[in-house]
């Protein structure tokens, strides 16, 4: 039997790329099941330590500080307002936040490199979204009750209703969570290769995808398509209801109502500048073209969103705690009462 050697070589060419996609397809397949390894600070074990410290104590308050204020509320009948209404949900959605990626910040900082297992980093990332999100538009939707009260004072009471806050505290949990199912249903049927290191300290998303060995175009325009309604839209109703509110403040002739009702409204304009502050300023700066200054920019990137994720959290309970004598009031109240 003669055999030709260009139809063994065609053969032995099909055979090797036949292979080659084998190959490929288990290693890709391989790579849904590996662990992500989050790089934090492990080349800083000092500051590691420092972190650990600053950041447990800085999560115990976050816990006894928004816990408290959500007991006052509850508590307090006085405070069964929409204002406080919305505040319960963000002290909750703050609890919320912090305990779905402290834990794993924490850890992190007491080994070299902490490994997670890929369905635990699209968990965390979810949560950690889901929390993001649904606190911008949170924030838009207590602008919202703020205008109202300020600009129609006689009529807030029929304005502002049961039936009109639940809903809309409510819709902004589903905006929140609904966006970031999208997103992270998105980033989970990305293949990831050789490199799962993920510089910064938890699984946040920007990160993720960057190890992503596949185009990502279609998870950049949908975060570019559901930013302006998770982010754009809510922070274009925060800023048109305060141009509104400050106008209705300085035609009020007193200056004690004037102080009166800038006192009602300051304590969430205050927590809106840090959280979009924080936000603009992780994600607006210029990108780093060295190796050296993109190393160090993603230590940078990482610690300002531990400030964002960490910092934000624990100051909202103090802001409108310090800010708010019904809230002060209510909690000597309960003290007073529990103590007696």
């Amino acid at each position: 039997m003669v055999r030709d050697p260009k139809l063994l070589s065609l053969k032995s060419e099909k055979v090797r790329v036949l292979l080659e996609k084998v190959y490929n397809m288990e290693r890709i397949n391989d790579s849904v099941l590996t662990e992500f390894v989050l790089v934090g600070l492990s080349a800083h074990p000092k500051l590691q330590t420092v972190f650990f410290v600053l950041v447990l104590w800085m999560y115990l308050i976050i816990l006894l500080g928004n816990g408290v204020l959500i007991s006052v509320i509850i508590y307090d009948f006085h405070l069964h307002t929409p204002m406080y209404f919305f505040l319960c949900n963000l002290s909750f959605l703050d609890i919320c936040y912090t305990s779905s990626s402290v834990p794993l910040i924490l850890d992190s900082f007491l080994t070299l490199r902490k490994k997670v297992s890929f369905p635990g980093c699209m968990g965390q990332m979810f949560l950690s979204f889901a929390m993001g999100a649904t606190e911008c538009v949170l924030l838009g939707m207590m602008a919202l009750d703020r205008y109202v009260a300020i600009c129609y004072p006689l009529r807030y009471s029929t304005i502002m209703t049961k039936g009109v806050y639940v809903p809309m505290a409510a819709g902004s949990w589903v905006t929140g969570l609904v966006d970031s199912m999208i997103q992270t249903s998105l980033a989970i049927q990305l293949p990831f290769c050789t490199n799962n290191v993920i510089h910064h300290f938890v699984c946040e998303i920007l990160a993720v995808l960057k190890l992503a060995c596949a185009d990502i175009s279609i998870n950049v325009i949908s975060m570019a398509g559901s930013n302006p309604i998770a982010l754009v839209i809510p922070l274009l109703v925060i800023l048109i209801s305060y141009i509104f509110i400050v106008a209705t403040i300085l035609r009020i002739p007193s200056t004690e109502g004037k102080r009166k009702a800038f006192s009602t409204c300051s304590a969430h304009l205050t927590v809106v500048i840090i959280f979009y502050g924080t936000i603009f300023f992780m994600y607006a700066k210029p990108k780093a073209k060295t190796s050296t200054g993109t190393d160090n920019q993603d230590i940078i990137e990482a610690l300002i969103s531990l400030f964002y994720g960490v910092m934000t959290p624990m100051l909202n309970p103090l802001i409108y705690s310090l800010r708010n004598k019904d809230v002060k009031a209510a909690v000597k109240n309960m003290l007073s009462r529990k103590i007696f």
